[in-house]
């Protein structure tokens, strides 16, 4: 079995500045990213927010027609429903918190589209609060280098990792794992050959 230190480290060495790569400028720009990011590259929701946020502050997406927010994030997929989601959002924040995202999980994840995976997300990237945002590469990766089992859901994943890891890392090396799983150790052609983890990998080649 892997243990951590060994993980960290080769983590460390192959993405040192890890961050997210969503795009944003303002706390809600984030949470609203993150939730378009879901089934979505970052790189095309970088695009979409781009266009999005030029049209739209926080307080003008919560009065936004419904169908100029689909027509815009169209390219997002699922655009129906996120398109609803992000005009709720924007309606709680400014009721709630005069348009602020506060650090506060609860309230987070009682938002339309926002589930333990995106509160991690704008947990740990606006408040630095230790959390480990479980996506598909995190998963990916997890169940291949054998920190997860094949069939653990997500949360139970989230446990695992919160487990083996230490709590100060957390955030770091959930960073660096979508990055690993993301250019790495893709879905499809893996780079396994140039793996610095291939001797503790249970994926079958």
């Amino acid at each position: 079995m892997m243990k951590s230190e060994y993980l960290i480290k080769g983590l460390d060495l192959l993405y040192p500045d890890a961050i997210c790569e969503l795009n944003y400028n303002k706390d809600y720009e984030l949470l609203i990213a993150t939730v378009l990011s879901a089934q979505c590259t970052d790189k095309r929701v970088n695009i979409v927010t781009k266009e999005l946020f030029n049209k739209y502050d926080i307080f003008s997406l919560k009065d936004a027609k419904l169908s100029d927010i689909e027509s815009i994030i169209r390219p997002c997929g699922s655009f129906t429903k996120k398109a609803y989601y992000l005009k709720e959002i924007a309606k709680s924040l400014v009721e709630n918190y005069e348009g602020k995202v506060p650090n506060n999980r609860e309230y987070l994840e009682s938002l339309p589209g926002v589930g333990r995976k995106t509160c991690n997300v704008v947990l740990a990237n606006l408040f630095n609060v230790p959390t480990i945002a479980v996506d598909t590469h995190v998963a990916r990766v997890s169940k291949r280098l054998g920190l997860a089992n094949e069939f653990d859901d997500v949360l139970t994943i989230e446990k695992k990792l919160m487990k083996k890891l230490p709590k100060d890392k957390w955030s770091r090396v959930h960073h660096q794992l979508v990055l690993f799983g993301r250019y790495n150790c893709k879905a499809i052609k893996p780079d396994c050959i140039n793996c610095i983890f291939k001797d503790y990998c249970k994926k079958k080649n």
